[in-house]
């Protein structure tokens, strides 16, 4: 059941549900920019010039000599063939087109609401910051991808983290937007929000952990489950690694700290289960969290034995999409009255 039913809202609501689709499509296919190694292929910004992908030889040859330029083509795909360049760019082409999109979506239909429902979409002022959200993603995006043009063979993991942690940003405004637009029941008994604030911290953190180990290829090492190769810790750093921030460009560090985390969580959702039980809640909320972290726990063990084959890590990244807006559901369900 749908609260507000006015025109203005039905175009706000439609609006936001667009703009989530397209922003969880384009995490999907930035996730796979990156497993297909395609995201250096384009080495230029191009706002505007590359909406059009190379449309003759000429052109194609202009693209890939300036990849070649780079140390990613230099260090690892010397041997690239110009056939074998267009299938890494298309992927990086199509994530850059579907940004372009997301910027054209996130502002147009505003201006159309805005001209219909002047004085309601002055008042709803909120709906703005996920347009400026996104041109502030277009702008990190590319200070990312300018980290692996100059002396690395990769971006910086910590801009990777940066990129993805915004885009997860904006889909969580947007997806809390389009619960305001549901009539949605509250929990007759709240959980404890210190519990659940700590609880998203952690999921966060996981995130950031997932980007961090994306960014190092940290998933190519360690492909057992549960143990590291026979241990707890990985038995290539000393207890006293995990203490530093040095760590943090640490593959096997970050590995670690991203399976305890997982641990940690599995944790704090039993006893977000246990108190469900004990307060008699609505438990359709909890059971829709309880699905997605096994789902995401599955994903998660299959994407580090398989080696980071390419469906289950895409898949996983997804999955961090389910677990966050599950939980962003919960929560919202204990904030209302």
């Amino acid at each position: 059941m749908f609260v507000n039913m006015d025109p203005y809202q039905k175009h706000i609501r439609r609006w936001l549900i667009l703009m989530f689709t397209l922003i969880v499509l384009i995490i999907a296919v930035g996730g796979l920019t990156r497993l297909t190694d395609s995201g250096l292929s384009i080495t230029e910004w191009e706002l505007f010039k590359g909406i059009l992908p190379p449309l003759t030889s000429e052109k194609w040859n202009f693209y890939f000599n300036e990849y070649k330029e780079i140390p990613e083509f230099k260090s690892i795909n010397y041997n690239m063939t110009l056939e074998e360049f267009k299938v890494i760019f298309y992927w990086e082409y199509i994530h850059r087109l579907i940004a372009r999109l997301i910027g054209l979506f996130a502002l147009i239909p505003l201006i159309i609401i805005s001209l219909k429902y002047k004085k309601k979409l002055i008042s709803d002022y909120k709906y703005l910051s996920i347009f400026l959200l996104i041109c502030v993603q277009g702008t990190v995006g590319w200070y990312m991808v300018t980290s692996g043009l100059v002396n690395n063979t990769d971006v910086s993991h910590y801009r990777l983290a940066l990129h993805l942690s915004i885009a997860l940003i904006i889909l969580s405004i947007n997806f809390w937007f389009i619960l305001e637009t549901f009539k949605i029941s509250s929990f007759k008994i709240k959980f404890n929000n210190y519990f659940l604030n700590i609880f998203l911290i952690l999921i966060i953190l996981q995130i950031i952990l997932g980007a961090f180990l994306a960014g190092l290829d940290g998933g190519l090492i360690y492909n057992s489950w549960p143990d590291m190769n026979g241990s707890f810790i990985p038995n290539d750093i000393n207890y006293s690694d995990l203490f530093f921030y040095s760590s943090l460009d640490d593959p096997s560090v970050i590995q670690f700290y991203h399976r305890l985390t997982a641990y940690l969580l599995f944790i704090f959702l039993i006893i977000l289960n246990y108190n469900s039980f004990k307060a008699k809640t609505d438990f359709k909320a909890i059971i829709i969290l309880n699905f997605a972290i096994f789902i995401q726990i599955v994903l998660g063990v299959l994407t580090l034995i398989t080696g980071v084959k390419i469906t289950y890590a895409s898949l996983h990244q997804l999955g961090s999409v389910f677990v966050l807006t599950s939980f962003l559901y919960i929560k919202y369900k204990n904030m209302i009255s």
